[in-house]
């Protein structure tokens, strides 16, 4: 079959479920993933043959994407911040609101930097698949950082990712509701733990409910700031004078968690919205 033909095929058998973009985004990443082809290649080389065993295995993608799973999760890889990341099952799939946290703590952690902090100490909570940290890592040059999961599966993820970018981080397997202290002192703690509420379920794609890790995800309607007031907590004492604390958060409970810090006596406490004009994070000093 021909790549202008496959395309056709592709979505044609796609486009009950998706949209046409977002059929468009899958067909390139998959030409490029094993076909070693790029976007131009689809109008420069139409009638590049693909040969059997590689259309078997599109095929096999194609009737994936019709159950709705991932396209990261299915190609095993996805992209933060400008650097590749491993994903699976065990992950979340990283968002691009949570870049936009990560471009907040770098933007502080430079104001830090000036104040004359020689190496800066920080730590993650919740990382999943590492990409807080290692995008940290990767734009930090005087920098100590941490990460914690309760998930053992999800760090050999993370592992795999810090390797794969060549940054050191020093991950631990961790219980955050279950823990008494942290190991050290930080200068910064950034956290994005799970946050969405169980009566949130219903706007929800497919695609996430039935093939991202819930733990990771969702947290009972009647206590939903749970791992935001434990953190807190903890930070409240590992967090040096003057250190950050900065959270992602659900973008309906943003004057709760700010409250909530309140209550902690934090002080300058910061609500940030996104770039689509949603409450999306906090930043509180200590």
């Amino acid at each position: 079959m021909t790549l202008k033909n496959f395309r056709t095929y592709f979505t044609d058998t796609l486009k009950e479920i998706y949209p046409k973009t977002e059929i468009d985004t899958f067909f390139f990443l998959l030409i490029e993933e094993k076909l070693n082809l790029q976007r131009v290649d689809s109008v420069m080389h139409p009638d590049f043959l693909i040969i059997d065993a590689i259309l078997s295995e599109l095929k096999v993608i194609l009737k994936r994407l019709l159950k709705e799973e991932p396209i990261q999760y299915i190609i095993g890889n996805t992209e933060f911040y400008g650097l590749p990341f491993k994903v699976n099952k065990n992950t979340l799939i990283p968002r691009p609101e949570t870049e936009e946290l990560v471009e907040w703590v770098l933007k502080e952690v430079t104001e830090l930097q000036i104040r004359k902090i020689e190496k800066i100490s920080i730590l993650d909570i919740g990382t999943g698949t590492g990409c807080i940290p290692i995008s940290l890592a990767k734009n930090l040059s005087n920098s100590s950082i941490s990460a914690i999961d309760v998930s053992g599966d999800a760090l050999k993820v993370a592992q795999q990712n810090a390797t794969l970018n060549n940054v050191e981080i020093s991950f631990l397997e961790m219980d955050i509701l279950e823990t008494k202290e942290l190991p050290q002192q930080y200068n910064l703690i950034v956290s994005n733990p799970p946050y969405i509420r169980e009566l949130e379920k219903v706007e929800i794609s497919n695609n996430v409910l039935e093939n991202e890790p819930h733990l990771a995800l969702f947290v009972k309607d009647n206590n939903p700031l749970i791992f935001y007031s434990k953190i807190a907590d903890l930070a409240r004492i590992h967090l040096k004078k003057g250190g950050l604390l900065f959270f992602e958060i659900n973008q309906y409970l943003g004057k709760e968690t700010v409250e909530m810090l309140k209550q902690k006596d934090y002080n300058t406490i910061t609500l940030k919205k996104d770039l689509f004009g949603n409450d999306r994070m906090v930043k509180a000093i200590l």
